[in-house]
């Protein structure tokens, strides 16, 4: 099965904050709108705007893990591959035409990817019985709030399918971005498990 692709022109960019040489300021959103990919003025306030927003959110806190990542170290690498599939992300979520058209596409087998990079890392580290206390070393911390930060686009993404607000392979969006979820918490006890630092199991009692 052909993969649908997602059409990102320069004219209509802005909205995902991602395009080179475009003065920063253009005005046209004093007004509470911004543009689409189709070039349709929409709420900043929208669901997909909220969507949107989330995803860049998201890829701003994944680039503030990478601050203090290992250069080359797994974590770095799983980090770096996720900043460019939420750019990706983002566009397939401003795509009011739902992919019909070309451009650019998040893979299927990067999901799969995702799940092998986690099925491998967690045969290295201990079961987990409970449910484990977000911290320990700062890069840890950090993809903590990732993970958060994910389930909060999750979330918005999810709000965006019951309003019926068309987007580019919304099954494969919402696969992805509840694996990303997932991985954000196993690399988080990686980065723990290579610090030194054991989790920290919930205490009830």
């Amino acid at each position: 099965m052909s993969e649908k692709r997602v059409w990102i022109s320069s004219e209509n960019t802005r909205a995902l904050g991602i395009l080179g040489g475009v003065n920063p300021y253009t005005k046209t959103g004093d007004d509470g709108t911004t543009g689409d990919l189709s070039g349709a003025r929409v709420s900043k306030a929208s669901v997909r705007m909220e969507a949107i927003g989330a995803v860049d959110e998201l890829g701003a806190v994944v680039g503030w893990a990478l601050v203090v990542a290992n250069r080359r170290g797994r974590v770095r690498r799983q980090l770096v591959s996720t900043q460019r599939d939420l750019f990706v992300v983002g566009a397939m979520l401003a795509s009011p035409c739902g992919g019909e058209c070309g451009g650019i596409v998040l893979s299927e087998k990067r999901i799969a990817e995702m799940e092998s990079v986690m099925d491998r890392v967690l045969a290295h580290l201990p079961e987990q019985r409970k449910m484990i206390v977000a911290g320990g070393c700062e890069l840890a911390s950090r993809l903590h709030v990732a993970r958060t930060v994910c389930r909060r686009a999750e979330r918005r993404i999810v709000a965006m399918r019951e309003a019926d607000e068309p987007m580019a392979e919304p099954d494969r969006i919402a696969r992805y971005i509840n694996r990303l979820g997932d991985l954000l918490f196993v690399l988080a006890r990686l980065a723990n498990k290579q610090a030194g630092i054991d989790d920290v199991p919930m205490d009830f009692s």
